[in-house]
């Protein structure tokens, strides 16, 4: 009976590994995403997303859709990321030092118009989206969830589909309120099959399906010296101040087989439900401001994203499961504040460069995480970028701009104690480098 059970396992870890087939491409599951992690568009990795909130760009309509009043032209924006990753982590058993260098690859696209013609009123109203797929485009649904031995990062993986649509407005002297959606997908697979005590199956019948999940991102954008000086110049002139929030939004996948072994499981079947997170994105509140002055700006801004509502998504985790472990010792985390400081200089009327810094804690407060090891350290972010803008067209109505941006975060040292499945404990120090690189056109309308 024993060994008939093994034959069963080995066909129901054949049938998932079938079904999951459909959907993964080796990708590991992160705790964060293409906007949290690195940025949305070059302005953004530039800046360390220190003035992403009064970004005009299509990025705004993740990190503030009331941005998208700043310019009351239409866009166009296509662009590309490339992230170099070196995540390390100093373990005595292994032979080398880097846990992980697989590179994180987006292709982009986001457009913004103005809807206000079509209302008789002609009071603005503007829409935008960005999208963006990992791989230059080869992978949307692609997933990866397990424990770990050897130690796992908790940020750093693929989140394949990174897409945002919202809507804004100016409401009264100088200030607009916006709104979007953080659209992420809840994949489900079916699977049903009659397998032999060797793991060959045969009647299988597969079904997959992925659901939409919309998450409410708000915010609003104040140019303060309009506002309370609409008539006279006063000492708020060029200051504006901006505020967001992004409800937490997660992915995840659910996997339910039933497998039929031939003489040993009849119908109905041995059945295995498996529902594992893919990423997490943390309720996020933020405030930010800039000072606006003739062909230069400055601004920084504040988040605070609160992890620790990861804790009871983890719980339902059947991958992830902590059930096994001592509640004093399961895994947990903090709720932290991001600063971020920025600014951006025009050279001239064709060229201008921006930069900026940001410190970010880790979320992760626990540092022994049985059956888990995931490892995460703090992080000190620089970002520089640049923009050219060609107004001499030929054939367009207005200027094409390109912008490149570049950013380097650096992992600080963190010592963690990895505990292997038969309970054996080794100390670790975990560290890094991330190089990210992206570029993007942008032709207005």
């Amino acid at each position: 009976m024993i060994g008939s059970h093994r034959f069963a396992l080995r066909a129901l870890s054949v049938a998932i590994v079938t079904t999951t087939a459909g959907l993964s491409f080796n990708a590991h599951a992160s705790m964060g995403n293409l906007g949290t992690s690195y940025g949305v568009m070059p302005i953004d990795v530039g800046t360390a997303q220190s003035l992403s909130m009064f970004n005009d760009q299509v990025s705004a309509t993740y990190y503030n859709p009331a941005s998208l009043t700043s310019d009351q032209r239409g866009e166009l924006t296509a662009g590309i990321l490339h992230a170099e990753q070196e995540l390390r982590s100093k373990n005595p058993n292994a032979d080398g030092d880097v846990l992980s260098n697989s590179p994180s690859q987006h292709v982009l696209i986001g457009m913004k118009t103005n809807l206000g013609s079509l209302t008789r009123f002609k009071h603005p109203i503007y829409l935008g989206f960005v999208a963006g797929v990992e791989k230059y485009g080869k992978e949307m649904l692609a997933f990866g969830s397990e424990t770990s031995e050897t130690g796992q990062y908790l940020q750093y993986g693929r989140e394949p589909l990174f897409l945002n649509i919202g809507g804004a407005t100016p409401i009264w002297r100088g200030i607009s309120v916006g709104a979007s959606v953080r659209i992420t997908l809840e994949a489900t697979a079916n699977l049903d099959a009659v397998s032999t005590l060797g793991g060959e199956t045969s009647r299988e019948r597969l079904a997959v399906s992925a659901e939409p999940s919309m998450k409410t991102i708000l915010g609003t954008r104040v140019d303060l010296g309009s506002t309370f000086c609409p008539d006279s110049n006063c000492f708020l002139d060029g200051w504006e101040t901006a505020f967001t929030y992004r409800t937490k939004s997660s992915a995840s996948t659910t996997v339910d087989s039933n497998i039929i072994v031939t003489q040993t499981i009849p119908d109905p079947g041995l059945s295995l439900a498996v529902t594992t997170i893919d990423s997490f994105q943390p309720e996020t509140f933020a405030i930010g401001t800039q000072y606006v002055g003739d062909g230069w700006r400055v601004g920084g801004s504040i988040e605070q994203q609160n992890w620790s509502e990861l804790e009871d998504i983890f719980a339902s985790d059947t991958i992830k499961d902590q059930g096994s472990v001592a509640p004093g010792n399961r895994i947990r985390f903090d709720d932290i504040l991001i600063p971020r400081l920025g600014g951006e200089y025009q050279l001239n009327k064709n060229f201008a460069v921006r930069g900026g810094v940001a410190y970010e804690k880790s979320p992760l407060k626990t540092t022994r995480n049985p059956e888990l090891n995931y490892l995460d350290t703090d992080k000190i972010i620089v970002g520089l970028g640049i923009s050219a803008t060609y107004d001499r067209t030929r054939l367009l109505a207005y200027p094409v701009r390109l912008d490149l941006g570049y950013q380097y975060q650096q992992l600080q040292k963190r010592d963690f104690t990895l505990v292997d499945f038969d309970g054996n404990e080794t100390d670790v120090t975990a560290d890094g480098d991330v190089h990210v690189v992206s570029g993007s056109i942008t032709l207005k309308f």
